[in-house]
């Protein structure tokens, strides 16, 4: 009798032990499925920001403010100044979120063709693409090119990685003398580390105007 006592004791026991097994089974699947997977960091994107500040027939193509995820190609912004008033504002930035691109340095320079009329090229220096987690651009530059002596020079150079480049696909669509250094329509040229690339702007009252587009790569 006492034998069976103490097996129904275990029995019992037993019992506990397996409901308090399911239930903290249970709990634990409730909490794995309850918890919240980490959000995805969005993707670094090349900005162009290009606007008229005269007449807008001067500044073709995307303008305004635009960023293209990487790898993709910004849009075509195109420039055809020329003897119309005002000129075209120009600047870049790279919207880096998660990072990506930490240690890179990335710029763009800005002058005037030896010899030429300084007029045609506003705030030449050299200045830093801000590399953000947010939005933003660096100072603008002015293209007034017209039939004035010389063009400008517009330098674009990566540093401080290796495993970084800035393509630059930089066209005529019209008279090719207005675009200096420049290659075939879809063939590009990169600039990374030690090796910067230069297109010359020299649009005037000539036929055409040219087309310029920026692609950020990680190797």
């Amino acid at each position: 009798m006492s034998r069976l006592r103490l097996t129904g004791r275990w029995r019992t026991m037993t019992c506990a032990l397996a409901t308090a097994a399911l239930a903290t089974a249970g709990l634990s699947g409730t909490a794995a499925h309850a918890a919240p997977a980490a959000p995805l960091a969005a993707a670094p994107a090349i900005g162009i920001q290009y606007n008229a500040d005269g007449d807008a027939g001067q500044c073709g193509g995307a303008t305004g403010q635009q960023w293209a995820t990487s790898p993709d190609w910004t849009q075509p912004i195109r420039f055809d100044t020329d003897g119309r008033p005002g000129g075209c504002q120009l600047a870049f930035g790279v919207y880096d979120p998660d990072h990506t691109f930490a240690g890179a340095s990335l710029s763009y320079d800005f002058r005037v063709s030896p010899g030429g009329d300084s007029g045609q090229c506003g705030n030449q220096g050299t200045y830093q693409m801000p590399i953000q987690p947010f939005q933003t651009f660096g100072p603008s530059v002015r293209v007034d090119t017209d039939n004035r002596s010389g063009y400008c020079n517009l330098t674009l150079a990566v540093s401080g990685r290796s495993d970084v480049g800035l393509d630059v696909q930089f066209y005529p669509d019209g008279d090719a003398g207005q675009c200096k250094n420049y290659l075939p329509a879809g063939q590009y040229r990169t600039a990374y580390a030690g090796n910067p690339v230069t297109v010359g702007i020299d649009a005037d009252n000539r036929p055409g105007g040219c087309q310029f587009l920026l692609r950020l790569r990680h190797f």
